[in-house]
């Protein structure tokens, strides 16, 4: 009787530790099973996260300059001062009648850069001179009337045959055109050449058996101003019509 009830003493320990063993290895399974469909799931979002096209968008508009600079420069000569000074004032004006024949008012136009060069006094140079002084003088002209000063720099010969010699140190021959409402046209360039990138987005999508989801990252770019004929060696600056180009870059999503 003794030895039957200390045998149900030691299975009964024995039969404990199984269940508990049993028990350990379900939870340990389960664990398993949830760590792998966490990075199941893990792996999944990553791939779907780099899925993804890089994309540029192009827009262009023509646009017409609304602002003229032209510096007009005009030298005179003479081995007496006070004649080259005759000579510069009688030229300035005629250069400013001119310039209100044509349109252009009195107060877009000013005086800069007035300049005496006396070449006898010039320790570099060596031997003898054409003329001892050179009186450079400049008319800076900036106007929104650009049609004016266009018609004006077509007529420059005008001048020429009064007299007046054009030229000098640093001079630039033609008036420079500006287009000042880009800010203006930015909005609704940025939004054409977006959905020119969304469209290239889409082609790619579409051909890799995707489709376009949000904006990853955007780049808007820069914007430039071209000369609209496009032909080299012309400078934007010299053509009263311009192109504004604006390029964006932007990454999209590929959903499955």
């Amino acid at each position: 009787m003794t030895n039957s009830n200390n045998d149900r003493d030691e299975r009964r320990p024995f039969g404990i530790r199984i269940s508990l063993i049993v028990g350990i290895a379900a939870l340990i399974a389960v664990a398993l099973m949830t760590a792998g469909y966490l990075v199941g799931e893990g792996i999944r979002n990553i791939r779907s996260y780099e899925r993804f096209v890089t994309v540029k968008g192009l827009a262009e508009r023509n646009v017409t300059a609304d602002r003229a600079v032209w510096p007009i420069t005009y030298v005179a000569t003479d081995d007496e001062l006070q004649l080259a000074q005759d000579t510069i004032e009688k030229d300035t004006t005629s250069v400013a009648r001119f310039l209100s024949v044509h349109g252009i008012l009195e107060e877009e136009v000013e005086v800069q850069n007035l300049s005496v060069t006396d070449q006898l006094a010039q320790a570099y140079r060596s031997g003898p001179v054409d003329s001892r002084f050179i009186i450079q003088q400049t008319l800076l002209v900036r106007t929104n009337n650009v049609a004016a000063v266009q018609t004006a720099s077509q007529d420059i010969g005008a001048l020429i045959a009064e007299g007046v010699v054009l030229g000098g140190q640093g001079y630039r021959p033609g008036p420079s055109y500006q287009y000042t409402r880009l800010n203006e046209i930015k909005p609704d360039m940025i939004a054409a050449a977006t959905a020119s990138a969304r469209a290239s987005a889409r082609q790619f999508a579409a051909d890799a058996g995707s489709k376009v989801g949000s904006i990853r990252r955007a780049n808007q770019g820069v914007f430039q101003i071209l000369s609209a004929d496009g032909a080299e060696n012309l400078p934007e600056s010299s053509q009263i019509t311009k192109t504004v180009r604006a390029v964006v870059t932007l990454e999209y999503f590929l959903e499955e």
